[in-house]
């Protein structure tokens, strides 16, 4: 095993972002010591200076303070500053991507950091986030990404969330950021787009479009929506459903949009036993 130590601060941006995208990030500062990034490979490191690249291979381990990253290969491009020192540009990690921390674990099979854009951005099969603090589990089929500028999160393709008995799917999920208490960065609201399905022990709500809000487990759906619980079924255009007490309310449009139209319902009344 061979081991190396960089301090270079745009490395140590990588693990910011990566904190981030598991939802736990502090706002203000991140444990990540710029200078004490420990990377640690079976097969070596390489510098190519022509290619002005650096690429660790075989079982890569790269950590700083209690947040690690494993891949099978990972390289950071640089180029040349203007104060003549070398400005990494892109970090590509490839080949069975954990992404570990106290606040949780991300999988995949490729990354990226786009340095000066602040975009993290992962990809392959069996893309997965796992919170550790409340066990929840967002998963994709094409893309999670992180938009560190625009305190974003993004998981597209088949998306979904997970707690407990509770199920939010949608085409595209887009998770949004405001700092919160200890200087924290919480989720505020997730923002889900075509195909929207939410699921609870006793309803099934689907929609074009939806907004989850996160503290208030409160959602809302819009377009085509329709609210099954057992074999009774109701139709409209907006739907308000609590996630805590399982209460759904349809409506026949948005409050205060001016659209009339009629809300449809199917109830079918419990069937008696014989004797």
């Amino acid at each position: 095993m061979i081991r190396h130590a960089y301090s270079v601060a745009a490395v140590a941006a990588l693990f910011s972002i990566l904190m981030l995208a598991l939802v736990e990030r502090p706002a203000a500062q991140t444990n990540v010591d710029s200078s004490a990034l420990e990377i640690d490979a079976e097969e070596g490191i390489e510098w190519r200076q022509d290619e002005k690249v650096y690429i660790a291979r075989g079982n890569v381990r790269a950590a700083s303070g209690d947040l690690e990253v494993f891949a099978e290969e990972m390289s950071a491009y640089y180029k040349d500053s203007a104060d003549g020192d070398a400005e990494i540009f892109l970090i590509d990690v490839v080949g069975n991507v954990r992404i570990e921390s106290p606040s949780g674990t991300v999988f995949g099979q490729h990354g990226q950091y786009l340095v000066e854009e602040s975009r993290f951005e992962l990809r392959g099969s069996n893309l997965k986030l796992v919170n550790a603090e409340n066990g929840s589990t967002v998963t994709a089929k094409d893309s999670l990404e992180y938009l560190e500028k625009k305190n974003q999160a993004i998981a597209s393709g088949d998306a979904r969330i997970n707690q407990d008995d509770k199920q939010v799917e949608a085409d595209r999920l887009v998770a949004f950021f405001e700092p919160g208490s200890g200087d924290k960065l919480d989720v505020v609201r997730v923002e889900a787009a075509g195909n929207v399905r939410i699921k609870t022990p006793n309803e099934f709500v689907v929609g074009d479009e939806g907004v989850y809000y996160v503290k208030e487990e409160r959602a809302t759906l819009s377009g085509d929506v329709k609210i099954t619980r057992g074999e009774n079924q109701l139709n409209g255009q907006y739907a308000e459903v609590n996630l805590t007490n399982g209460v759904s309310k349809l409506l026949a449009a948005p409050p205060g949009s001016g659209t009339k139209t009629r809300v449809q319902g199917l109830i079918l009344p419990k069937s008696k036993s014989t004797e």
